[in-house]
């Protein structure tokens, strides 16, 4: 499985693009900035465009798709045109970057950047959501309104991990990362979560996913056993190669408390441990069964 498809809902609202020579559409809706492959304008051409037909005051999400070549550059020239414009952007809340599928750039191919700069310069920022992390770079930082952080790739770099353990975030409620492959970059084993959710005082949370993980087993084995595990509303392991230890390990889980939803799409677990998953006082997602290749397992996304 690779990504396929754009959003079509973000933050609420129904989704259209943007396109240079494009008059916008109007109405309650979130702007997808879409390149193609072989596109004349520059990034900052592209948004400067953009913003000059809507009312930046009134901006509050904003969506980044394919950018010309995201296999050979970034998106730094959005995010210094975002940066210099900031104090036309008051009310900007969301920002998804890198909304593409696998025919524009394949995820572990995107190439991206530093969020510092951005993150410091909106501190009204409430959700940023990245895909890609290829040249990614992240220091801890200190954010006050940042509710939502998610990093879409298919292998985080532990150094990633660790700049969020390192940073302040006390509005934080939804974490999701997708933890991928050590053949595209995952390379920290358990220990950085273990680490990572020591930190940040998970029982503010609201929704954890650890996703597309190669290591779901140990994942949901080390989660199953911490008390904290009941604070959640959701859980999500979704993507990754959970097989019957890992069921067994929720299942049997004395911490699973008032949560709500555990969402394990995309899975290796037996029917016997599906039923017994699924007589767990809360919804159990269990969609997208997949078998053994060889004794092998793999992510749903990877390169």
């Amino acid at each position: 499985m690779t990504i396929g498809e754009y959003s079509q809902i973000y933050r609420g609202k129904r989704v259209v693009n943007f396109a240079m020579g494009d008059t916008p559409a109007g109405g309650d809706v979130v702007y997808r900035l879409t390149q193609d492959y072989d596109s004349a304008e520059s990034q900052r051409d592209l948004l400067e465009s953009f913003l000059s037909q809507v009312d930046p005051a009134t901006l509050e999400a904003l969506i980044i798709g394919p950018w010309s070549e995201a296999h050979d550059e970034g998106p730094q020239g959005y995010l210094d045109t975002l940066i210099e414009r900031r104090a036309q952007l008051p009310a900007l809340q969301a920002l998804f970057v890198g909304d593409m599928t696998y025919e524009d750039c394949e995820i572990s191919w995107i190439i991206q950047t530093s969020y510092n700069p951005l993150l410091a310069a909106f501190p009204q920022l409430q959700s940023l959501r990245v895909r890609g992390s290829s040249n990614l770079e992240l220091q801890a930082f200190q954010h006050e309104a940042l509710e939502e952080l998610a990093i879409e790739c298919g292998g985080l770099p532990s150094k990633i991990v660790d700049a969020i353990a390192g940073s302040t975030l006390p509005a934080l409620n939804h974490l999701e990362l997708w933890l991928g492959t050590d053949d595209y970059g995952f390379d920290g084993g358990l220990a950085p979560y273990q680490n990572l959710l020591g930190e940040i005082d998970p029982t503010r949370l609201r929704y954890l996913g650890l996703r597309d993980s190669q290591i779901s087993d140990e994942v949901a084995a080390w989660v199953a056993q911490q008390p904290w595990l009941g604070s959640l509303r959701t859980l999500d392991l979704s993507l990754g190669t959970i097989g019957d230890a890992g069921a067994q390990a929720l299942a049997e889980s004395p911490h699973l408390g008032a949560i709500e939803r555990i969402d394990l799409s995309h899975h290796y677990i037996s029917p016997q441990w599906q039923e017994k998953l699924r007589a767990l006082p809360c919804e159990v997602v269990l969609d997208d069964h997949e078998d053994e290749d060889d004794g092998e397992r793999y992510v749903a996304v990877a390169e």
